[in-house]
């Protein structure tokens, strides 16, 4: 019973920690904490803003 109970507590914790991790990433944080200015990953974090940015800014 014990090992139920750790189980649904361990199960809580990762469910909130994803719920706010959508939640940041939704509101524009980053989970890196970095700039994006040499992030090779950059593109992955901010694919359709990066282009929108480069069309207009042609």
């Amino acid at each position: 019973m014990g090992s139920v109970i750790v189980g649904i507590i361990v199960v809580a914790i990762i469910a909130a920690i994803v719920l706010s991790m959508r939640s940041d990433r939704k509101k524009g944080k980053h989970s890196c904490g970095g700039t994006c200015g040499g992030c090779p990953n950059a593109c992955n974090c901010h694919g359709s803003e990066q282009k929108h940015r480069k069309k207009s800014s042609k």
